[in-house]
């Protein structure tokens, strides 16, 4: 138990620039709070006492306002930044060295008894938002983005983005070794690519019929960024 404290504390020092020093994430860090707290009803709930172990688990969540059942296995190393609003069920199991961001969802969808929650790998990140339901295996190595919703199982080493949560193999996958990935602004934009190379076959069809001359298009620039005249704002 005191080793698994300690790689919780030390995974807030890797994971946020901000944490300044072990007091200041032991004393100020609700995520931490509820981490530790849950280990403490979770070894209340494996000795029998369930009662109490439910007792400490509403005590953290008003405390904390992250909502984890006694029963969800948490590996060491895990890490919930900003904390308020995650909720990890019973049946969950979170992998070593994993990272959950605000108002993420491991959650179930059966009312039956038994494996109805998420089974979450080393390694993974869990973006802001982000809802993984069902008895679904997130494999090791993987990032979920922001706001997605996972409801199948997801290889190891990938990137899910969207709703329902679109799977992207990494052309490059990370190693063990390699240092948590947390840049959001790194996510592929799967419906951006796909309007690209649907008016690009568009643009190609155009010109075919009209002859060569392409017809004026609402589009944004190189950049990114759409003209503000085409619209009534």
């Amino acid at each position: 138990m005191l080793e698994y404290l300690r790689r919780d504390v030390a995974a807030v020092r890797e994971r946020d620039p901000a944490a300044r020093s072990d007091a200041e994430v032991v004393l100020c860090y609700p995520g931490l709070h509820a981490v530790w707290g849950h280990r403490v009803a979770n070894r209340l709930w494996h000795d029998d006492h369930r009662l109490a172990a439910r007792f400490v688990s509403g005590v953290v969540r008003t405390w904390t306002a992250v909502d984890i059942h006694p029963a969800a296995t948490l590996g060491p190393g895990l890490f919930i930044d900003h904390a308020v609003g995650v909720v990890i069920g019973e049946t969950a199991v979170v992998g070593t060295d994993v990272t959950i961001y605000q108002g993420v969802t491991l959650g179930g969808t059966s009312l039956e008894a038994g494996k109805r929650h998420p089974t979450v790998g080393d390694r993974v990140t869990i973006g802001a938002g982000a809802k993984v339901l069902g008895p679904v295996t997130v494999g090791s190595g993987s990032r979920i983005g922001a706001n997605a919703v996972v409801v199948r199982d997801v290889p190891s080493d990938s990137v899910v983005v969207g709703v329902p949560g679109q799977v992207i193999a990494r052309s490059r996958p990370r190693s063990a070794t390699a240092a948590t990935d947390l840049d959001e602004a790194l996510l592929p934009d799967l419906v951006g690519v796909t309007l690209g190379a649907l008016q690009r076959q568009v643009d190609e069809l155009e010109r075919d019929v009209n002859g060569g001359v392409r017809t004026p298009e609402i589009r944004p620039s190189a950049s990114g960024v759409w003209k503000g005249e085409d619209f009534s704002i």
